[in-house]
């Protein structure tokens, strides 16, 4: 028993160090608020968090440059895999870096000190036996001449019949896939069926770790970990693990040693090689400081803590801590994986262009404005609010607006602004003195949330529950707003007696409330940090008083503030964002949607020739996918051009039943008063979507040529409007 009793007290022994990461992100193009909200935001809330109770940690990411995404997105842009790389990743890190995500490192694995190590780690593990090479049939393309890594695949996906799968997963329905699962494959190369090739590889015995992997996520974390981690973890073991390859046959990427028997023509797979970055982004960051990067990896005493998203956690959980264990590395203590963000009801999508991309808020939001750095701190917030810690969440414009209105500036903002505008007025522009000899029940309870508001933050923070963390920050200044409003130091202020001076009692009563409502302001300052940091320097700004202040162990003290200490004039912390912005920025969302049905590839005329580019054709559909579109014959009756939009017409569509508005990206093809009078085919049961401001209900369905040019699709004679097309 005393031996439990002393294991216990080891396990709960506050780490030496912290070493966090988060998801490395493909350098294959944009990246948008679903990824910040998934793995980056939350991993930079709990790190400011650790960095203000000083405690060592170390904070690494970078971007996964290997990969066929890499490639394949390359010949898309026509440009080579390290041009797509060194274009994508500044711009990446400068996104990150706007957002206020503060990495101690944002490295990339295409340095050599990542290919040193990523080849170092497998030698280690190959030399040990622990891994095993097995000769297997592979997918390969005739045409192309070339072995298909399982992004080169697609088919039809077993578990919910997409018939767009990738050979390793279904972004449909998120499962994990091979492309011996696939049903009908085709190489994306030529478009033709692969065929089987016999090549060898390595692969790393996942089968053989079963017990071990059970034992340490369900028996040693079950509790501990959310629930959405342990259970995906527990499908995956239950189903019975097999052996993963480990090597491709690819030219882009990690090679294998030269020392390797058969590993010519052969990378590292690129999920034995990312999470090896976080190894090889440590090992810089000890070169560039000059620290020892080894017992944030090897010693026991470090907690790791890898920040995902719920389509990573097979690979943090399952292979990748197979993986450290076999080479001698520490295990993470928690993976706190997010689920997915979606985007005005609609999953967030890179190919649809259904997305709000992390460069469009801050050309939008914060590079439009003086001081853009606070609407960095207000997506923050939002999504922090609505992040999808349990289950997936949805990020809606109005939501974002109403999150800003009525609890940032009517709030948060509201509060401090008001201590300060009255401490200047009521207070002579300096903090006022606490008679304690006359505080009363208000008071002392409003003391006691500021201390209680620190242990719960605490708590939910250690506990990952950032959602409810920040709720907790913003219920405090709810606390100092109802405080304030129920003492009304303004209507005791009509009550001074000029002849009593600063000892009569209205002007003490007037000065315990601003000295309470002040001290509150510089704790919300603490308690915001980790989630609002430009906000949380703003209010030290205010306060004059330097960033030490934001140091944890101050939270809950009722003495940051000195005895008439002179404080700056206030300042709004926010502002108020108006209904023209959001549906600009919703109509923005439309426009997208349009431009891309419009069609961004296949023919294009250039003003000077025809450039032919890759037709794409669509994934295949059943007959009841197609049955569920219905086309009517429609009579254009009005048009008319959209404001500041050049591409966009609102058509009066009369469909004989009723009369429908339609906005279409035609503008540029026909002028409105050209069209009067045209029948047109109408999708008529697409769900309303407003495009700059006005709702759009239906889709006109328009034919391209090679040049570009448009043509309306309608019958070849005139027919009765409202007439179904089958």
């Amino acid at each position: 028993m005393a031996l439990l009793i002393f294991a216990a007290q080891i396990m709960k022994q506050e780490p030496k160090r912290y070493l966090i990461t988060a998801a490395l992100p493909y350098a294959n193009g944009l990246k948008h608020i679903g990824h910040l909200a998934g793995a980056y935001l939350p991993a930079d809330t709990y790190v400011r968090y650790l960095r203000a109770q000083k405690r060592d940690v170390v904070f690494v990411c970078g971007s996964d440059e290997h990969g066929t995404a890499i490639p394949i997105q390359a010949t898309k842009e026509g440009i080579t895999p390290q041009e797509m790389i060194d274009k994508y990743h500044p711009i990446i890190a400068q996104n990150f870096a706007d957002l206020g995500i503060s990495f101690d490192i944002y490295h990339r694995t295409s340095a050599p000190i990542h290919h040193e190590t990523a080849t170092a780690f497998f030698e280690k593990l190959n030399n040990a036996g622990e891994l095993i090479t097995k000769e297997t049939e592979q997918y390969f393309d005739e045409a192309a001449n070339s072995f298909l890594a399982d992004r080169y695949i697609k088919g039809t996906c077993p578990n919910c019949s997409n018939p767009g799968a990738y050979g390793d997963q279904c972004e449909n329905c998120g499962k994990s896939l091979s492309p011996d699962e696939l049903i009908n494959p085709v190489s994306t190369l030529s478009g033709n069926a692969p065929i089987k090739k016999n090549t060898t590889h390595w692969y790393l015995p996942l089968d053989k770790y079963e017990s071990f992997l059970r034992e340490w996520i369900i028996g040693e974390h079950g509790n501990d970990w959310r629930a959405n981690v342990v259970g995906q973890c527990k499908s995956w073991i239950d189903g019975g693990l097999q052996p993963r390859a480990v090597t491709r046959d690819l030219d882009w990427g990690v090679k294998l040693p030269a020392s390797i028997q058969n590993g010519e023509g052969k990378v590292l797979y690129v999920w034995f090689d990312a999470p090896i970055g976080y190894i090889s982004a440590t090992k810089q960051w000890a070169l560039d400081n000059g620290k020892d990067w080894k017992p944030y990896w090897e010693d026991a005493s470090t907690k790791m803590v890898h920040f995902i998203g719920k389509d990573n956690i097979v690979f943090h959980c399952i292979i990748f801590p197979v993986m450290l264990k076999l080479h001698g590395n520490i295990l993470p203590d928690n993976v706190p994986a997010n689920e997915f963000m979606n985007l005005e009801g609609d999953k967030m999508s890179t190919s649809r262009n259904w997305k709000l991309e992390m460069q469009d808020y801050i050309d939008d939001f914060i590079k439009q404005e003086n001081g853009g750095s606070q609407m960095a701190d207000v997506l923050r917030y939002y999504l922090t609010q609505i992040a999808p810690e349990s289950k997936d969440s949805e990020f809606t414009w109005k939501g974002f607006q109403d999150a800003n209105n009525s609890e940032l500036v009517s709030i948060f903002g509201n509060f401090i602004n008001r201590s300060l505008v009255l401490m200047h007025k009521l207070c002579k522009g300096k903090v006022p003195p606490l008679h304690t000899a006359i505080l009363d029940e208000l008071d002392r309870t409003t003391i006691e949330a500021i201390s209680a508001a620190k242990d719960k933050i605490t708590n939910l923070l250690e506990e990952y529950k950032f959602r409810d963390a920040l709720f907790e920050v913003i219920n405090l200044a709810r606390t100092g707003n109802q405080y304030m409003q129920k003492k009304e130091p303004w209507i005791v202020a009509k009550k001074l007696r000029p002849e009593m001076g600063d000892r009569s009692e209205e002007q003490m009563l007037i000065d315990n409330c601003l000295h309470i409502c002040l001290q509150l302001t510089a704790n919300l300052a603490i308690l915001i940090n980790p989630f609002l940091p430009f906000t949380a320097k703003k209010i030290c700004y205010l306060l004059k008083v330097v960033d030490k202040i934001l140091d944890w162990e101050n939270a809950g003290s009722m003495k940051l503030l000195s005895v008439g200490y002179s404080l700056r004039a206030p300042e709004l912390l926010f502002r108020k964002i108006e209904n023209e912005e959001i549906e600009k920025q919703i109509s923005k969302l439309g426009i997208k949607n349009e431009e891309l049905r419009m069609g961004s590839e296949g023919l294009r005329d250039t003003g000077n020739e025809i450039q032919v580019q890759q037709i794409k054709i669509k994934d295949e559909i059943q007959f009841d996918d197609f049955a569920k579109i219905d086309l009517k014959v429609g009579t254009i009756v009005a048009a008319e051009k959209v404001e500041k939009a050049d591409k966009l017409l609102k058509l009066q569509i009369d469909l004989g039943f009723e009369i429908r508005t339609i906005v279409s990206g035609i503008a540029l093809h026909f002028k409105p008063e050209e069209i009067i009078g045209k029948q047109v085919t109408v999708v008529i049961n697409l769900a309303p979507r407003k495009m700059r401001g006005i709702e759009s209900n239906g889709m006109i369905l328009m034919a391209e040529d090679a040049a570009g040019k448009l043509y309306f699709v309608h019958p070849s004679s005139k027919i009765d409007n409202g007439s179904g097309i089958s």
